[in-house]
């Protein structure tokens, strides 16, 4: 099989194609044939030795997510059988082997069944993302564990970057929940990605006045700020409801403005989606597959995330494509479906 090796950290160009032996699948693993390999800005970072620390050196193989066909189950595997359409998460997590090849070998737990008529793409597109944004929308105190029809109804949530992937899953996993969304975003071309996946109001940050239009827009203020940008955390405290959360889903140092979270009785929350309990990871890919497996969670550009596809011989430009911080999802054709 061939597979897309780097075999030291740096740029895109470090990554080669290189033919290896397939993969057994043993005791209680599953082995997937990929057919869509998602890049993800983890993926970019770790490949280039900025990554979330996982203690695995290289040479290793990239990306985290990714969807395919059940190719082989090891013993003990039951609920997958060849030929299952599947999904991805957490491939290359701690692991020297992510979905940039063409078999990937996994702990059955790692392997989600998505009804046949479902995109390749959306399965594709879920791992990170998805199970990222339901975190953002289910750690509250007073909120739901997981998310279901009318999960979040009656709560107002506001999405930072809506255009982006995890932007664009927490849109549509609230308003499957039942949550009325609004989003930021920096451009017409945007707001009207956002309005597809379903927002019901986006705002233009760079031409209105953020703080006085989710006030007109909500009585309450959101409940739930599911935020991309530690800069916005002024302005989240101004407009969230008395005793709501900031879901903070990105990394660097900040300063707090304390005082205005004590007026507001807030709490600000990290996420990071590998290293969340297991009940809470359990819950979330429960949670997406059965979004997904309803209809409810689409991608391409009538749902808001246009799909960019490469050939898996231009893995290198796939990555350099996402650290240019291209809009929409990022997939590799690695084989045909």
């Amino acid at each position: 099989m061939r597979a897309a090796v780097f075999q030291e950290p740096g740029p895109a160009s470090v990554l080669r194609i290189v033919e290896r032996d397939l993969p057994p699948a043993g005791p209680g693993e599953v082995r997937v044939r990929i057919v869509l390999s998602a890049v993800n800005p983890t993926d970019t970072g770790t490949r280039a030795g900025r990554g979330v620390p996982d203690g695995v050196a290289p040479p290793r193989v990239p990306n985290q997510d990714g969807s395919g066909v059940v190719d082989a189950v090891g013993d003990g595997v039951t609920g997958l059988e060849p030929g299952d359409h599947v999904w991805v998460w957490d491939a290359s997590y701690a692991r020297e082997n992510g979905t940039a090849q063409e078999y990937v070998v996994l702990p059955r737990r790692q392997v989600v069944r998505m009804n046949e008529d479902v995109p390749f793409e959306v399965g594709a597109a879920l791992g990170i993302p998805a199970l990222t944004a339901h975190r953002c929308l289910t750690l509250a105190s007073d909120g739901p564990d997981r998310l279901a029809p009318g999960a979040l109804e009656g709560r107002t949530v506001l999405v930072a970057g809506g255009a982006g992937a995890v932007g664009n899953a927490a849109i549509q996993l609230a308003k499957w929940a039942g949550a009325t969304v609004l989003t930021t975003v920096s451009s017409k071309e945007k707001a009207d990605l956002t309005a597809a996946a379903g927002a019901d109001a986006a705002i233009n940050y760079r031409e209105e006045d953020v703080t006085a239009r989710v006030r007109e827009l909500s009585e309450t203020g959101p409940h739930v700020i599911v935020e991309v940008n530690t800069d916005n955390l002024g302005t989240d405290l101004d407009v969230i409801a008395p005793g709501g959360n900031i879901a903070i889903y990105v990394g660097g140092k900040f300063s707090v403005p304390s005082f205005k979270a004590m007026l507001k009785n807030a709490s600000l929350d990290f996420v990071l989606t590998y290293t969340t309990s297991e009940q809470e990871k359990d819950n979330a890919v429960a949670a997406v597959a059965e979004a997904v497996n309803s209809g409810a969670f689409r991608v391409g550009e009538e749902a808001g995330l246009p799909i960019v596809r490469f050939s898996f011989e231009r893995v290198a430009e796939a990555h350099e494509a996402v650290e240019q911080h291209v809009v929409g999802k990022v997939v590799i054709e690695v084989t045909q479906p």
